[in-house]
């Protein structure tokens, strides 16, 4: 039988396509055009430490510890001056959703923070004079958050990355395309205890639609969604850790009714639109096309958000994974987060085709 297809759906189908590469290419040419004001601006030690190659090993390579255990590759936002400073908040902004963009910079601050809650602590005799020097040495602060490029954003092939304490945000351009993932995200304390900020939660979110889609579960679908095991300390995917998730375990989203599988989209537009809405539509648009039944929702640990848990959605395409398993006294009160592509991270796919038709 042969199926005819209305000349004007065909239309319409065409321009939705137009509009969503013309609207990925002036996502691009707006990060690009700020980018080069700070790529122009860096002096001679800053591109030492903010220029490196395209190909460098440290563009594929992030990690979430504190900059007194881990030197980054960049320029500190430390040692940047204010124009500086505020071209990478425009940077930010036009990568970044408001909310995205609203979540990097509290992790930045939290970290200020941090060092007062040490102070509040160690005052309060809660912890010695060896901890409290310890957690000194960590070098918490805001001004210790790096700017790193790799290549030139005037090619057609580059990427930045603005990495620190609990935050690596990774950008990659292939001429028109663009990665955004790995995308990390931390929050230490998950909710702040003391001082005009208590009861702040920097990724109160991502921990409440978690544990609401695992208290909507039957009993039974429960016990088909939570692995027996100990919560993880960490994000299993953890930069250091060399592991990556193969199996498919949990429960499915066409095991779940209307109203969970809702709280699962939920759950995936909260990470995903964390980028600036035209990208972030794309990409969540390509998660729906995979399959949402196709998705697998697994728990550890206890359904109660003060008490250590972790859960992940794996699907053909993604990983997101979120971990609180932390704190004082294994208090679950410092989240892990990850949302991952599938095969593309860094641009790793778009590249793979890009270096197969052009000769290099």
């Amino acid at each position: 039988m042969r199926i005819t297809i209305p000349t004007a759906f065909v239309s319409i189908l065409l321009l939705l396509l137009a509009l969503t590469v013309k609207g990925q290419s002036a996502y691009k040419e707006e990060i690009k055009q700020t980018a080069i004001r700070l790529y122009d601006s860096f002096n001679k030690m800053q591109n030492i430490s903010g220029r490196h190659a395209f190909n460098d090993s440290a563009r594929t390579a992030w990690n979430n510890l504190p900059i007194g255990l881990r030197a980054r590759a960049g320029a500190s936002i430390g040692n940047m001056n204010e124009e500086q400073r505020k071209l990478l908040h425009r940077i930010l902004s036009v990568s970044l959703s408001s909310q995205g963009y609203l979540k990097a910079t509290s992790i930045m601050h939290l970290d200020d923070l941090l060092n007062q809650y040490a102070d509040s602590i160690f005052y309060k005799k809660e912890i010695n004079g060896d901890t409290y020097n310890f957690l000194k040495s960590l070098q918490w602060s805001h001004k210790n958050f790096y700017f790193a490029f790799f290549g030139n954003p005037n090619d057609s092939i580059w990427g930045y990355k603005i990495e620190g304490h609990h935050l690596s945000i990774n950008f990659t351009f292939v001429r028109d395309n663009i990665s955004a993932t790995p995308y990390f995200m931390g929050s230490d304390p998950a909710e702040y205890p003391i001082s005009e900020y208590a009861g702040w939660r920097v990724l109160g979110q991502e921990e409440d639609l978690g544990l609401k889609l695992i208290q909507l579960l039957t009993p039974e679908q429960q016990k088909q969604a939570t692995h027996s095991g100990a919560v993880p300390q960490d994000i299993i995917t953890a930069a250091e850790s060399g592991k990556r998730l193969v199996d498919y375990w949990g429960i499915q989203g066409a095991g779940m009714n209307a109203k969970q599988k809702a709280v699962l989209q939920y759950i995936i537009r909260e990470f995903v639109f964390n980028l600036e809405y035209e990208k972030a539509v794309l990409e969540y648009d390509n998660i729906v096309k995979a399959g949402i039944d196709k998705i697998y929702f697994g728990w550890i640990g206890a359904y109660d958000e003060k008490k250590p848990h972790y859960y992940i959605l794996n699907g053909p395409t993604f990983l997101i994974e979120f971990d609180n398993n932390g704190g004082p006294g294994n208090s679950a009160n410092h989240i892990h987060a990850i949302w991952r592509e599938k095969g593309n991270e860094y641009g790793e796919d778009v590249l793979k085709a890009h270096y197969k038709a052009e000769k290099h």
